[in-house]
């Protein structure tokens, strides 16, 4: 799947992230900056302009988190639209998360990354997380995926 997709102004933020397992645990960043601060999630953020979907996954697991790894797979993407109060949207994301496999080697707290770990889905359950970050973990914990889910 190699996915370019061009940005406009109405068209959602495209975005990515990286599940990666490792025995059963799940690697984690804690979000240092909006928009999801001080909640863990993970790795990922923005496609920038040109960008692959594939490439942009790899390129931010490495800049969170010093990993290298290899063959990203598109696993499910989720519409995650914002409202402010009066009901105007505020932020749009069109958010893929990708499965990718374990370059091994330890991990490490690196840009907009607090802090780094890995969680059994039990743990991440308890932690503070985006809603798609629950839906995410049931999908990949019965292994199914779906096209597009929006998660509000």
């Amino acid at each position: 799947m190699n996915t370019q997709v061009p940005q406009t102004a109405t068209a959602p933020a495209l975005a990515v992230s990286v599940a990666l397992e490792r025995g059963g645990k799940y690697l984690l960043v804690l979000r240092a900056n909006p928009p999801a601060q001080h909640m863990y999630a993970f790795p990922g953020g923005r496609v920038d302009p040109g960008e692959t979907l594939e490439v942009a996954a790899l390129r931010e697991l490495e800049e969170e988190t010093g990993l290298k790894a290899a063959n990203p797979r598109a696993f499910a993407t989720f519409d995650l639209p914002s409202r402010a109060p009066d009901g105007r949207l505020s932020s749009h994301f069109l958010l893929t998360v990708f499965i990718a496999d374990d370059p091994g080697g330890e991990p490490q707290a690196l840009d907009d990354a607090k802090a780094v770990g890995w969680f059994t889905p039990a743990q991440i359950r308890t932690l503070p997380t985006p809603e798609s970050m629950v839906t995410c973990m049931d999908m990949l914990a019965t292994g199914g995926s779906e096209a597009t889910t929006e998660v509000r």
